[in-house]
């Protein structure tokens, strides 16, 4: 299950009135207007709540003439309650994990190939590593600003003196586009993620 669905599943349960109702439907089928008698809700309220666990699939519906009646959806109640548990137990674990491990690498090439001042001392030659430098790089750019070449030239001469090989990498990883000898940042979602690289 998705988080995304996990989260709703969660909001559609995080009520008083609709646990309750939950409860009054665990013993079968009820129509909304004897929901409404058992809560001492209006009819509006019981049909606002219906709403809210009808799209979150937790109670099913069918419609009698005028008569609308709920019951519960007990395969999606109990899916949703152990998606949640799969997620923080184990994917959450793995997830925590897997960036606490990115972090460290992250912080390991700052360290090991950007000296005190600042400067790249070499351009790292594993891609992952090599990413990760030209993000530390590029990020230092303001987003929406048009840079002519020769401004991209020099704020790169301030890491690394090869500013023509740094600054066709900007290219090729799409974190800039070049058009008309004029430079800009690309929105991050479409950057080459160095978290992605095998």
């Amino acid at each position: 299950m998705q988080l995304e669905k996990i989260v709703g599943y969660h909001k559609a349960l995080a009520d008083p009135t609709r646990l309750r109702m939950l409860l009054l439907l665990s013993k079968g089928e009820m129509h909304g207007q004897a929901l409404a008698e058992k809560l001492n809700l209006s009819q509006p309220t019981v049909t606002h709540h219906a709403y809210k666990l009808r799209t979150a699939a937790l109670i099913k519906e069918r419609r009698d003439k005028n008569t609308v009646y709920f019951t519960l959806n007990p395969e999606f109640i109990r899916e949703g309650g152990e998606a949640s548990l799969r997620f923080i137990f184990d994917k959450g674990a793995r997830e925590m994990e897997v960036e606490s491990k990115e972090q460290n690498l992250k912080e390991s090439v700052i360290r090991n190939f950007f000296a005190k001042d600042g400067r790249l001392r070499q351009i790292p030659a594993q891609y992952k590593k090599k990413l990760i430098a030209l993000q530390y790089i590029v990020e230092q750019l303001k987003p929406g600003v048009v840079y002519s070449e020769k401004e991209i030239n020099e704020f790169i001469k301030q890491y690394h003196d090869d500013y023509a090989t740094i600054r066709r990498e900007f290219i090729m990883h799409q974190f800039m586009y070049r058009e008309n000898d004029k430079y800009e940042l690309n929105p991050r979602e479409i950057w080459t993620h160095w978290e992605s690289v095998k």
